[in-house]
């Protein structure tokens, strides 16, 4: 399988080097283009080959070996998921994004497709989906999303999710409902998930209950990383977005008024957000704004989402920079570290009542490599964006001087995905 994927990867780079001329900007740059199609391609291969589990569909947050085979060998044992070992997050141990991944690399897919055309993804984007779905069912609980499954029994979930897991699924979902990779059945099935997720906002998101999507028990997130209204400025647009998402794959009426309630307040709330919240808190913001600003039938509005964004842009913009002068600072030594078994943590911090392993050193190395790709990808997700010179010259260099065959951090795919976004507004510019 891996080695038919990396065939038609090359073809994909093949049918992209035209607007990779708009990215380069430069008239004899075909070496380097050349180069850089090839590190693509080695970091998709990585991505795919390492970080993808096969039987659930789903990705791990890290490896802790290079040894084919044994990367993900850390991952807990269905009997430790269990018994919610060590924590109902799966903090720590490698399953705790595993949703985050699949909506991240399900909108990804689709500007890839946008930008070559290449029919294969028609096969990766169904098989990333299919993870999403076994997320949202295998445990029985409709609406509710698991950060992942457990690749032993293909089954067992920790029971605690967070608003971060339902905005990639969600705005990646809804990516994937409205481009042409998928069917009709797809469409079918995605717009059926959309409302489970919708559903279970009606019956729990509620002031009696704090305005949590709750655990998958039923029970109240002690952490506060499931509620979903009375939130910090970058978290406000979540709620809405997700009706206005089931509305638009259902037509449902339901879902139409509650997007148009949350809406006002929402745009209200986000305009004003943390200056300085990290790079995964901009992209989540933004994915959030991007699937309403593409909704709102309403001007105004729309131009007041479209402000926010731009206002998000320019601060991951400034972010980028600061975390690419870090990463200079970092040899590729350092950033080849393997992530730990978690098992063997030295230190463990109580959060809520959830004991959670910490990674060390390690935490710095594999935030470094999501950051930087975070950031990068950020301000290209605004409409009618272009890179600027300093922005195009920072991520070029991202991409040649990552040694992608010796990075354990799952943060390669926005490396990925900015690298794509860009090719895609450049072939839109054209």
């Amino acid at each position: 399988m891996m080695r038919r994927r990396k065939a038609h990867w090359y073809s994909s780079f093949a049918l992209a080097l035209c607007w990779l001329h708009a990215l380069q900007g430069v008239a004899n740059g075909g070496e380097q283009l050349q180069q850089l199609s090839r590190q693509v391609a080695a970091a998709q291969q990585v991505f795919w080959a390492r970080f993808y589990q096969e039987r659930t569909g789903t990705f791990a947050d890290y490896l802790s070996s290079y040894a084919p085979g044994k990367e993900l060998a850390h991952l807990p044992t269905a009997e430790e998921v269990s018994r919610q070992y060590p924590n109902p997050c799966g903090y720590g141990t490698g399953m705790e994004d595993g949703l985050i991944l699949g909506g991240a690399m399900l909108s990804l897919l689709v500007d890839q497709y946008a930008v070559t055309q290449d029919r294969s993804l028609h096969d990766q984007a169904k098989s990333v989906f299919e993870g999403i779905q076994k997320c949202a069912t295998v445990h029985g609980v409709p609406g509710f999303l698991a950060r992942n499954v457990c690749a032993e029994d293909q089954r067992s979930v920790y029971i605690n999710s967070s608003r971060d897991q339902y905005t990639h699924a969600v705005h990646g979902l809804w990516r994937y409902y409205r481009s042409p990779l998928a069917d009709e059945s797809t469409k079918q099935s995605i717009a059926n998930q959309l409302a489970a997720v919708a559903d279970r906002m009606i019956e729990f998101v509620r002031p009696e209950n704090g305005y949590d999507f709750c655990r998958a028990d039923g029970e109240r997130c002690p952490l506060g990383i499931c509620r979903m209204w009375n939130v910090q400025p970058h978290e406000a647009a979540r709620l809405p977005m997700i009706y206005a998402a089931a509305w638009d794959a259902t037509g449902d009426e339901t879902y139409r008024a509650l997007w148009r309630k949350y809406l006002p307040d929402a745009v209200v709330q986000s305009a004003n957000p943390d200056r300085n919240m990290p790079a995964y808190a901009m992209l989540q913001m933004q994915c959030s704004l991007e699937l309403l600003y593409e909704l709102e039938p309403d001007e105004n509005q729309k131009q007041k989402l479209l402000q926010i964004m731009q206002s998000v842009a320019e601060l991951a913009d400034r972010r980028a920079i600061r975390i690419s002068g870090q990463l200079a600072s970092k040899s590729d030594e350092e950033m080849s570290m393997l992530g730990p078994d978690w098992r063997a943590a030295k230190v463990w911090i109580n959060q809520g009542g959830y004991l959670n392993p910490q990674w060390g050193p390690y935490r710095e190395i594999w935030s470094l490599t999501r950051e930087v790709g975070e950031a990068a990808l950020v301000p290209l997700m605004v409409k009618g964006s272009d890179l600027t010179d300093a922005q195009r010259d920072r991520l070029q260099t991202l991409i040649a001087e990552t040694n992608y065959l010796h990075r354990s951090s799952c943060g390669i795919v926005y490396h990925l995905a900015a690298y794509w976004k860009a090719l895609f507004r450049a072939q839109v510019s054209e």
